[in-house]
């Protein structure tokens, strides 16, 4: 995958996926992935399903935070890589309407 952008320090990456778990067994994630719908394809999954995904991507620079973070299903979150989510949204879109 070609980057188009100067990935954050390792430092930064490190400590933003340590946050990332602490989040994840926060009672806040378990009512996030409570009602099992992925944030990008509003489909409905199994909540232990859910994997959480970052906004703003922390190789990007984002980090570990509520206001960062949503529940998302592994195959959104493993196309949406590490662009952001209004990019990842234009690609739903352009997917739905047959834009390429």
């Amino acid at each position: 995958m070609t980057l188009f952008f100067t990935p954050a320090p390792e430092d930064h990456q490190r400590r933003e996926k340590a946050k990332a778990r602490e989040l994840r067994a926060s009672q806040w994630w378990r009512q996030q992935i409570g009602p099992g719908l992925c944030h990008y394809c509003k489909q409905k999954f199994p909540a232990h399903t859910l994997t959480m995904d970052h906004l703003l991507p922390v190789i990007r620079g984002g980090k570990s935070t509520k206001k960062n973070c949503v529940p998302c299903c592994k195959e959104c979150n493993n196309r949406k890589g590490h662009r952001l989510a209004a990019e990842y949204f234009q690609e739903l879109e352009n997917d739905s309407t047959g834009q390429n």
